[in-house]
């Protein structure tokens, strides 16, 4: 006998939707799967097999041939085992075929006939939406993040056993047992880590003010000056003044964070709070933008609609770190392999710390510190960073010591502001942005070329200032386009609607690298 079921993988992040043909023939007994499966796929036979027997169910002792269309796309994972085992059991009349209809299977199979949890849920049940399937049968370790995608029907299921026992209406899973998307609960993933509030930054007005503009325009920045200057803490406290990402963007960082396994456990709500990472220096080309014979996705993917800091950036090879300048430009991934193209998305605001020599005191000797470093080591780490990097990030600002710290408490004589007071000046902006995005096409961050141009209203005195700065720093046109979005950033800030000198001044003065054309 003949059948048919509908599975699904994971590739890249996106879901991809895989028909399981099941073929029971008279012959010698033995199961071929075929149709480009991985190892993880080709041993689904041996868990299928003792999946069925445990839960009383007979395995067929014919010629049993799996197939996995189409045949050209390489499936990997475990998910295909609950719909192997179906198509088995349906084709040798052991479970009735009408109720797998238009339903799409995922799950992955014990020995003894449990149905474990698997990766990616959420980029299969849109896959599954857009194709028109509306009945998904799943572990119940993964109805409630599946709830989450509405307009679908749900069945989840413990066993293999509960298929035969009183049909499908006795599993039929109700989304309103799991927490729904806009609750007031939100998803954490197992790297989350609590963050601190600006209001404990002693000092450091100006970098915290290069924090506020780089959160309202989702600007790059870089923070150059010698150690225990703060310029860590200051970016780590970067999260608590973004808005919460929309329901749109928490969906879609989810579905990330789903499919490359990420999720913690137990926890619920999707992902509110932009995402963070901070790899180590020793992180591979592939971990940061994400590779592998089949691509999963790296860091930069990870930090979609969020932050990716890079802790002192020039111990990190140069030829990691250039593999960032495309995904910076264009806010996507591309990794091309033999028989697909695979694209990641990579919306990201990089932030990174960096010192100015390996020992940290080049140009900043105070005390006892003293540069211990020969110009060739100064010349080798500064090497590490190359032009065309240092022209992609927008605010270059240099943090210093600070000169004393006034108080009785330890406490600066300047009022601090909190995260809470940045965050609603940066939701501010960020809706002035939206505003004009429906007129220009795109945030301030996103403006170019002609776009740009009309979206950026410049006085005469901005415009001037900006032409003189253009000639004097030998700035890159690259560079000159980031200004003028930085400028415009700054405007929104202050609720200008037109860009004047006072916020190209302020724009320029970020650009410090570019100033010096090299670090101090």
């Amino acid at each position: 006998m003949f059948t048919v079921l509908h599975s699904g993988s994971v590739h890249g992040v996106e879901g991809k939707r895989i028909s399981v043909e099941v073929d029971i023939s008279s012959g010698l007994p033995q199961v071929n799967v075929v149709g480009l499966p991985d190892p993880a796929v080709r041993e689904s036979v041996e868990r299928v097999r003792a999946a069925i027997k445990n839960s009383g169910f007979k395995f067929p002792l014919d010629r049993i041939t799996v197939n996995l269309a189409p045949a050209d796309l390489r499936k990997e994972g475990t998910a295909f085992d609950l719909a192997i085992a179906a198509g088995i059991l349906t084709a040798s009349g052991q479970l009735p075929a009408a109720p797998f209809d238009n339903a799409i299977l995922i799950g992955e199979l014990s020995l003894n006939g449990k149905i474990r949890p698997v990766h990616g849920v959420l980029a299969l049940l849109e896959m599954a939406k857009r194709s028109g399937i509306r009945k998904v049968l799943l572990p119940l370790g993964n109805a409630e993040e599946a709830a989450w995608i509405g307009g679908m029907e749900l069945f989840a299921v413990s066993d293999l056993r509960e298929l035969a026992e009183g049909g499908w209406e006795g599993i039929r899973y109700e989304p309103g047992k799991a927490a729904v998307p806009g609750g007031s609960k939100t998803r954490k993933t197992e790297e989350e880590e609590p963050f601190g509030d600006y209001s404990d930054v002693i000092g450091q007005q100006q970098a915290k003010r290069a924090m506020l503009v780089a959160a309202a325009g989702k600007h790059n920045v870089i923070l150059l000056g010698p150690p225990g200057t703060g310029k860590t803490m200051m970016i780590r406290r970067l999260p608590t003044i973004l808005p919460p990402l929309t329901e749109a963007e928490a969906l879609e960082v989810t579905k990330i964070y789903s499919a490359a396994g990420k999720l913690a456990q137990g926890a619920d709500g999707l992902m509110r709070i932009p995402p963070f990472r901070s790899p180590h220096h020793t992180i591979s080309s592939a971990g940061l933008i994400g590779g592998g014979s089949i691509p999963k996705p790296g860091e930069v993917t990870l930090a979609h609609k969020g932050i990716l800091y890079l802790d002192e950036l020039a111990e990190f090879s140069r030829q990691v770190l250039e593999v960032l300048r495309q995904p910076l430009e264009d806010r996507i991934v591309t990794i091309a392999r033999a028989k697909a193209v695979f694209r990641f998305p990579a919306d990201i605001m990089l932030a990174a710390s960096l010192n100015p020599c390996p020992c940290g005191f080049h140009g900043h000797e105070y005390g006892d510190n003293r540069c211990i470093c020969s110009p060739s080591a100064i010349a080798r780490y500064k090497a590490k960073i190359s032009g065309p990097l240092l022209d992609r990030i927008d605010l270059q600002l240099e943090v210093p010591r600070p000169a004393a710290i006034a108080g009785s408490a330890g406490r600066s004589s300047v009022p601090s502001l909190s995260s809470a007071e940045m965050r609603a000046v940066v939701t501010e902006a960020r809706r002035r942005q939206a505003a004009r995005q429906k007129e220009f096409g795109g945030a301030n961050i996103k403006l170019s070329g002609a776009a740009l141009r009309r979206a950026v209203r410049l006085r005469p005195d901005a415009a001037g200032l900006l032409d003189n700065a253009f000639d004097a720093l030998g700035i890159s046109m690259r560079a000159y386009d980031r200004i003028l979005r930085l400028a415009r950033t700054i405007a929104d800030i202050e609720a200008a609607d037109e860009i004047g000198a006072e916020h190209v001044a302020e724009a320029l003065q970020y650009r410090r690298l570019d100033r010096k054309q090299t670090i101090p």
